[in-house]
């Protein structure tokens, strides 16, 4: 299948990809080492809240791979067949990957739960230490994920994951120092079901964020009336129909909207597709416009349908 051409504007770099795959791939080296080895200290000093950020490190390795080929995947060109390119693939991994936290906080909150009836003794000073070297590795995956993290959904989720996990790793030595010198074992429970709430809310929130771009909302802080409204007031618009915003990934916005106007020369009409562009551009970051222009003669020999438009 033939490759076409690329869209015109480009919102990250080639260097700024190679970098965040770069990021992504340490940041599952350091969590592969991370799963291990609180597994192994987890379950021999019987601490829930060591397993319980061990699962954590453990689907971060598979969200974080997701992350890292998802990045691949959207730099390919558009196709004759996928006209939009694979750039929605972001989309896809980013909410499957706040699915999969979901389920992990779900596993987690019903096991500490539980625990909170039945708290068990642990040794406090393996703990601390474990908890110490996890967050030292959490605490440089975040940070390097951090960089790419305004870039889009995917680069957010994978550093959500690794955001998470430096959480629990720092309540988990603040609790384990506690256990340690006063035997309070049920802050391990109590640890887990506080950090899993505080991390529910960015989850839920990203969740949104994808189902709008996948059901193709209006992205999120752009006011469609304003939108309408600046286009009407452009010199020779007479009427908005058919107008729809939309977006495929964190980046690229989508215009396209059947536009009645006065009779005007070509030129002028050239003039103002080239206004609805750059106003939707600079006030909106709207980077794709699609403009049908149609006088209102043209409309009335054409019997345009628009019963369906906005």
């Amino acid at each position: 299948m033939e490759n076409i051409k690329k869209p015109h504007l480009h919102s990250e770099s080639e260097n700024g990809e190679a970098s965040g795959n770069k990021n992504i791939a340490f940041a599952i080296v350091l969590n592969i080492i991370i799963t291990a080895f609180e597994i192994v200290v987890g379950l021999f000093i019987g601490s829930l809240a060591l397993i319980s950020e061990a699962l954590h490190n453990f689907s971060d390795v598979g969200s974080l791979s997701l992350s890292w080929w998802g990045e691949k995947l959207k730099t390919r060109g558009n196709t004759t067949l996928k006209t939009y390119g694979y750039k929605r693939a972001e989309i896809l991994i980013a909410f499957f990957n706040s699915l999969v936290l979901l389920a992990v906080i779900a596993f987690i909150l019903i096991e500490a739960t539980q625990r909170l009836f039945h708290p068990s003794e642990i040794a406090g000073l393996s703990m601390i230490w474990t908890a110490i070297l996890a967050l030292v590795g959490n605490g440089i995956a975040t940070y390097l994920l951090e960089k790419d993290a305004h870039k889009n959904l995917n680069m957010k989720s994978a550093w959500l994951h690794s955001f998470q996990d430096a959480l629990f790793s720092l309540g988990i030595v603040v609790g384990a120092v506690l256990i340690y010198y006063f035997h309070w074992y049920i802050l391990d429970p109590i640890i887990s079901i506080v950090l899993s709430i505080y991390v529910l809310k960015e989850v839920y929130e990203l969740i949104m964020q994808t189902i709008n771009i996948l059901m193709e909302s209006v992205p999120k802080n752009v006011d469609f009336e304003e939108v309408k409204a600046t286009l009407l007031s452009m010199s020779g618009v007479k009427e908005i129909n058919d107008l729809h915003i939309w977006q495929t990934d964190s980046n690229t916005r989508f215009l396209s909207a059947h536009i009645e106007i006065e009779t005007m020369e070509n030129e002028k009409r050239t003039d103002l597709i080239i206004e609805v562009q750059r106003e939707m551009l600079e006030d909106f970051k709207i980077n794709h416009t699609t403009i049908q222009l149609v006088s209102l003669t043209e409309a009335e020999k054409l019997k345009l349908n628009c019963g369906h438009c906005n």
